[in-house]
């Protein structure tokens, strides 16, 4: 099995000496549940039971297709990560990756973009638990529920990683309960053809009110932009390599398994959701969720629901921020971030990055108090563009560890993506059609820039604290 120790470059962004080896250590104990309950945690919260009402208005029912067709991408991405997490079970996984098949400047690319993107996804779920809040204290500001939010979930990341793994699981099991039941309980409503709100459910609502595409081809494709950003956070499993303590049998069963789960609670959610009351009947602003069951007239379920996506955004919330410090983690072993940034407590957690990522969280608090109603749909663009860029580096570095292993006589292992290279070319396609998807939207030509400017920032520091020869882990030279 790997170790996860750290070995400092001589241009690396900190102090040129190695740290104790014994002070550095991640620990491996996170279990084949843990795993798939934090990637669980991370792509189900905020894109589903917040942002889903915004790809509804985008395409209507025919939204069910462009979930379809990310689902596809995100199935892509996945067996590709979950080859080289067999092979190389590292922290900070694909940042490695990439500064070992691409380049080192690539590692240190996608290894700060994804933090970013997680920290932005973060921002987007603290967001929408101040948000879900104003339902039970319509008079406190929102910037009170995100303090509170930050607190807990900083919290949380601070304790060992199996106490974590646990918690997570139970916040996941909640949410993965909650869909389940609402599909049971939805399906029953059509199949008995119970009328609640003056609404008949029924497979009828994906037709009328305009047709099943009311805006055509158009709005699934418009569509896609907060769907990518829905399904963003998927690919933390990758993360988890580093502290499972069996990644060679866990990575494989969390990979095929999560993303097939995570697609058809998301089609099925959603397809009865709009089978119980019309899409027009959705809005914007709140989650839709609780707009269904208070339009049913259900006693208390809005409320109950209500409780259950606070409880998601704040799960999702906790996964990503476990995320982006092991991120940095790994950055810093690479010499691409302090190597300060490897030192862990006596809980085993690297500190700094979760403090780092408490700081981010401050600001985005502040950038909410200047713009509350704005905030979601902008981060959720800019969450977009850096979850296509490290999907996108993912695939690459996949390809190019193919060639290589082809170069050296070697064949592919027991946990072989499939297709290949198929299936990564016709996901870097659906890439760049992401990235031209957000030209189209003033959220998305925002996030455009910000993710311009970030690129060019990253590029800048990399030479001013990296140096041109930059430097990969030697543990992730290939095994037999």
């Amino acid at each position: 099995m790997t170790s996860s120790k750290t070995t400092v470059h001589e241009h690396g962004a900190g102090s040129t000496t190695s740290p104790d080896p014994s002070a550095n250590e991640l620990e491996r104990k996170l279990s084949l549940r843990h795993i798939r309950f934090i990637a669980l945690g991370s792509a189900i919260g905020t894109g589903l039971f917040y942002g889903s009402s915004e790809t509804i208005q985008a395409a209507g029912p025919a939204v069910l297709i462009a979930y379809l067709i990310a689902g596809c991408a995100v199935y892509a991405v996945m067996r590709a990560l979950g080859e080289m997490a067999v092979r190389h079970p590292v922290a900070g996984s694909f940042a490695q990756y990439s500064g070992r098949y691409i380049s080192p400047t690539a590692g240190f690319l996608t290894g700060w973009t994804f933090a970013f993107e997680m920290i932005i996804v973060a921002i987007a779920d603290m967001t929408a638990a101040a948000m879900y809040m104003k339902m039970w204290y319509p008079d406190t500001p929102g910037w009170v529920w995100m303090v509170a939010a930050l607190v807990l979930i900083c919290g949380l990341n601070l304790m060992r990683v199996k106490v974590f793994g646990e918690l997570e699981f139970w916040f996941t099991l909640i949410k993965v309960v909650t869909i389940v039941a609402m599909i049971v309980g939805g399906l029953a409503l059509v199949i008995g053809g119970v009328s609640l709100g003056g609404f008949t459910p029924g497979p009828h609502n994906f037709f009328e009110h305009s047709g099943f595409a009311p805006f055509g081809v158009w709005g699934i494709i418009m569509s896609l932009g907060i769907v990518v950003f829905s399904f963003g956070g998927v690919e933390t499993l990758g993360m988890t390599a580093g502290e499972a303590d069996d990644p060679a049998r866990a990575i494989p069963k969390a990979v095929n398994t999560v993303p097939i789960r995570i697609l058809v609670f998301y089609i099925l959610t959603i397809g009865v959701m709009l089978m119980l009351i019309p899409w027009t009947e959705i809005g914007s602003g709140e989650s839709p969720f609780v707009q269904v069951f208070a339009v049913l007239g259900i006693p208390g379920a809005a409320h109950v629901i209500n409780a259950v996506v606070l409880s998601a955004a704040l799960s999702a919330m906790n996964s990503i921020t476990y995320a982006a410090s092991r991120t940095m983690y790994g950055l810093a072993e690479q010499g691409h971030a302090p190597a300060s940034f490897t030192r862990v407590s006596k809980a085993g957690v690297p500190v700094q990055p979760v403090a780092i990522v408490a700081c981010c969280l401050v600001i985005g608090l502040f950038v909410y108090l200047w713009i509350p109603d704005q905030l979601f749909l902008i981060v959720a663009s800019i969450a977009t563009f850096a979850t296509v860029f490290t999907w996108a580096s993912i695939l690459l570095a996949h390809c190019n560890m193919r060639r290589e292993m082809a170069r050296n006589g070697e064949q592919p292992g027991g946990f072989a993506a499939p297709l290949w290279p198929v299936l990564n070319y016709l996901g870097l396609a659906f890439m760049g059609l992401i990235v031209v998807i957000l030209a189209f939207t003033p959220a998305g030509r925002a996030a455009l820039i910000v993710g311009g400017v970030w690129i060019a920032l990253l590029l800048v520091g990399y030479r001013l604290l990296v140096g041109p020869t930059g430097r990969v882990r030697p543990d992730l030279a290939l095994r037999d």
